[in-house]
């Protein structure tokens, strides 16, 4: 077959243009083929592009030398909002990495690898009820917290409940039987902003748990005569408060040098500390003293026909304590076993010469003051400054709701019910004028009272039952005495100086 000539030169041109074509898409596809960089973000905006991310990293901490002398660490990290992601593009412009530093060290802090601890108290209503410590190191954590634990029990009661080898209590004794914080605590690696406050001192962070961030670095310099009682007196504070703040010290009879420096802060921990206690021990219960009356004998006549004894009994009693204060809800007293029965003192006083008072009722200093609940009960909190206010009372608990509560002397009932003449912070309670100037108050009563104002009660009359009503922790019962009317005009007395 014979191909024209114009056949073949068409032939020869079309085959041209197929290979051109060919030859203009390889070199095409090699033009083409993308670049590899990265994008740079802070908090989602795009501040540049750059053709190599890791010398970014190494740029930021070969420059932050003066964080790593700060803490003591080998890696300085980008700041928190910096994001990097991979780029393939057509465009071959980049920034250089030195701009993209600068722009990122103008506008954030960077960042140090270490812990971050997360608080929450669960039980809060308050809305800001979590807060986080930052660390580098847990262990600095974990130091503090347990310098936090011992301001409130000692480091052998420590070490024998983590260790299991509490000794067995025999006849008398007590163990813990259980310690936690109340707070949710989780603990979690992360990116620390060096803008934000970290702790890598073990004494700084104890001192923030303990004392909190407001606290004012006060201290007393010890002059003659003091003791520790009364430093605390003068500054607020109460001897067990004194002592969780001044570690160096265990007993309120510690001798204190002349010139020493003491901490005088209030504390304020930052976490709850709750350990329950069961204690076994022998308890005094203190003799009643009966009083007969002769008139034919002068009111300066007493003899004392029977001798009274202290009986002894031995009582478990589990306490739960919250950063070193009884929990009063928890505090129970189980029935007591006794060891020695109690006699009761019966003294004989003249009365001849008496002129009484005007409400008819007879009384005397220092013998006839009946103890205002039934046995075994706690004292739970002293008349004495508590947590930077003054407790003007005592708290009894121990005997449950609903035990019965005592006048501890004749006379008449000058307030009952709720709130009233000690306010609505006293929930139902009862107050009595006593002769003499005496008065008592008996507040958290359970319900409303037995006795009514104007009552005339005896000693150790029922006047109500024992609660929580008002501001109250759990159940007990708050007994206060005044010399003169209670918030009006009055004073409060130690309600303990009656049985002495």
């Amino acid at each position: 077959m014979r191909v024209s000539k114009s056949k073949i030169v068409s032939i020869i041109i079309t085959s041209i243009f197929a290979i051109c074509l060919l030859l203009i898409g390889f070199s095409k596809n090699i033009y083409l083929k993308p670049n590899t960089y990265y994008q740079i973000y802070l908090d989602g905006e795009k501040i540049g592009v750059i053709d190599n991310d890791a010398d970014l990293y190494n740029l930021i901490n070969e420059d932050q030398g003066e964080i790593k002398d700060k803490y003591n660490i080998d890696n300085v990290y980008p700041p928190k909002g910096f994001e990097v992601t991979k780029l393939l593009t057509y465009h071959d412009t980049v920034n250089k990495v030195e701009s993209i530093y600068d722009k990122i060290k103008a506008e954030r802090n960077f960042t140090v690898k270490g812990y971050i601890i997360t608080i929450t108290n669960e039980n809060s209503e308050e809305e800001n009820s979590s807060f986080t410590i930052n660390v580098l190191d847990k262990s600095v954590f974990e130091e503090a917290m347990k310098s936090l634990v011992m301001s409130f029990i000692t480091e052998e009661d420590y070490d024998n409940y983590i260790n299991d080898t509490q000794p067995e209590v025999i006849d008398t004794g007590k163990i813990i039987e259980n310690m936690y914080f109340q707070e949710n605590i989780s603990v979690k690696e992360g990116y620390i902003g060096t803008q934000e406050k970290i702790y890598t001192d073990v004494q700084e962070l104890s001192s923030f748990l303990l004392f909190g961030s407001d606290v004012e670095n006060k201290s007393y310099t010890v002059e003659a005569g003091d003791d520790i009682a009364s430093i605390a007196e003068n500054n607020k504070l109460n001897v067990q408060e004194f002592l969780i703040a001044n570690p160096q010290f265990t007993s309120a009879n510690d001798i204190l040098a002349i010139g020493e420096e003491v901490n005088i802060a209030l504390i304020n921990p930052q976490v709850d500390f709750v350990y329950d206690v069961i204690e076994v021990e022998d308890v005094e219960e203190k003799y009643e003293t009966i009083v007969k009356y002769d008139y034919s004998k002068s009111s300066s006549y007493k003899l004392v026909e029977q001798k009274g004894v202290n009986g002894v009994y031995r009582t478990t009693t589990q306490t739960q304590f919250v950063n070193g204060v009884s929990n009063q809800g928890v505090t129970q007293v189980k029935d007591p076993v006794v060891i020695r029965e109690k006699v009761d003192e019966i003294v004989i006083r003249g009365r001849k010469n008496y002129a009484g008072n005007n409400n008819g009722i007879y009384f005397d200093d220092g013998t006839a003051w009946a103890w205002p609940t039934n046995a075994p009960y706690k004292i739970t909190s002293d008349y004495a400054w508590r947590w930077g206010v003054f407790h003007e009372g005592i708290d009894i608990s121990g005997t449950g709701a609903g035990s019965p509560i005592y006048a501890i002397a004749d006379g008449i009932v000058r307030s009952a019910g709720w709130g009233g003449m000690v306010g609505k912070s006293a929930g139902y309670n009862v107050v009595i004028e006593h002769p003499n100037g005496y008065w008592s108050v008996y507040a958290h009563l359970i319900g409303m009272p037995d006795v009514k104002v104007g009552d005339t009660v005896t000693r150790k009359q029922r006047i109500g039952s024992m609660g929580e009503s008002g501001v109250a922790t759990g159940v007990h019962l708050h007994l206060s005495v005044s010399i003169g009317q209670p918030y009006g005009g009055g004073y409060f007395i130690n309600p303990l100086r009656l049985y002495n």
